[in-house]
């Protein structure tokens, strides 16, 4: 059986590259691959220290080669992509030049200010495939010279139901209490002031669901100590809980590669606001339509029929026609089919 491997900073965890890699795990088994996983850290198959983001040491070449030598298609999750430990970056396409590698990318440098400067990522070999997760990525790596293929995020849009009940119960949160929830890792991107000051001025209850990274946490402290409205951060076990608890989800990112809780919340048929960052832009195009931030009064009255028992027809198309889309364009069987021909077109099919 033909084996692939996936590479990255970490995997297995709950950030959004993890998530996404999860998937295309599944999806390269599908079509008959045996996958094994390979990070610095994370619940992997195979730990390289010297991969993670904060590792003190680079990989050495031979711990690569002898954690790749027995796989015949090797995918690169961002570790090619985004500079967060350039000597790892280094080492990996080292160990790659000449052999199959599907190089997915989630966040080049160019589109984050404090990497700009960098150009050496990503690198690129004649045996390798690029493959980007919007068409502005994918214009930007054409600028570059670089050629890829654009694959959307996959998901599951049959997913799981929870019951709301027991969801909120598990936050303390009452039947009639308005929460808003904001599924994200708590970065300055994520626009978290901005989440409060909506659920502040729909007086509703803010929930943020991930911790802080990258620098965060005393701005996310003075932030939710400074919030006016009553704050929940911790966890949910799973993402149909979140979805079952909130009333409406909260997502105004100034930047996202992708973003998937929107896409999510199309699924399970929940109202979200999504801030305008340009990749936001490209899923608007396709037809969702979402509120924006600047749309407390359509919110107010979204909210205050939903709280009066009374279903508007225009909201409940909208619900309906964001679903509709999130099945046609973003599920699971969808990205499976892209990623499949791609791995056939490069003659890599098991």
């Amino acid at each position: 059986m033909s084996r692939c491997a996936f590479v990255s900073f970490r995997l297995g965890l709950a950030d959004g590259v993890s998530i996404v890699a999860t998937s295309w795990e599944r999806a390269l088994r599908s079509i008959g691959f045996d996958i094994v996983t390979v990070a610095g850290e994370g619940p992997v198959d195979r730990i390289v220290p010297g991969l993670a983001i904060d590792a003190v040491e680079p990989p050495s070449i031979s711990e690569l080669e002898l954690a790749l030598d027995d796989v015949d298609l090797v995918v690169v999750e961002n570790l090619l992509s985004i500079p967060l430990n350039l000597p790892a970056s280094r080492a990996v396409a080292h160990v790659l030049a000449g052999r199959p590698a599907l190089l997915h990318h989630h966040d080049p440098p160019w589109q984050r200010e404090r990497f700009a400067h960098i150009d050496e990522l990503p690198p690129d070999d004649p045996q390798w495939r690029h493959v980007v997760i919007n068409k502005l990525t994918q214009a930007e790596m054409l600028d570059r010279g670089l050629e890829a293929t654009v694959i959307y995020n996959g998901f599951d849009v049959d997913p799981p139901l929870a019951d709301r009940a027991t969801s909120r119960s598990a936050l303390d949160v009452a039947d009639n209490e308005l929460l808003l929830a904001h599924p994200v890792r708590a970065i300055e991107r994520k626009n978290i002031p901005e989440a409060i000051s909506i659920a502040t001025a729909l007086g509703g209850t803010y929930w943020l669901l991930g911790k802080p990274e990258d620098g965060y946490d005393e701005q996310l402290e003075a932030a939710l100590a400074n919030a006016t409205c009553r704050v929940i951060h911790e966890p949910s076990e799973t993402r149909a809980q979140i979805y079952a608890a909130a009333d409406m989800v909260l997502f105004p990112s100034t930047w996202e590669g992708f973003g998937n809780p929107p896409i999510e919340a199309a699924i399970y048929r929940k109202p979200v606001v999504v801030g305008t960052y340009p990749v936001a832009e490209e899923f608007r195009a396709l037809g969702f339509d979402w509120f924006s931030p600047t749309d407390l009064e359509a919110m107010r009255l979204h909210l205050a029929a939903k709280a009066a028992g009374a279903d508007d027809p225009t909201d409940t198309q909208r619900l309906e026609h964001n679903q509709l889309l999130a099945r046609q364009h973003l599920s699971h069987e969808t990205m499976a089919e892209q990623l499949a021909s791609l791995i056939d077109e490069a003659g890599w099919t098991p």
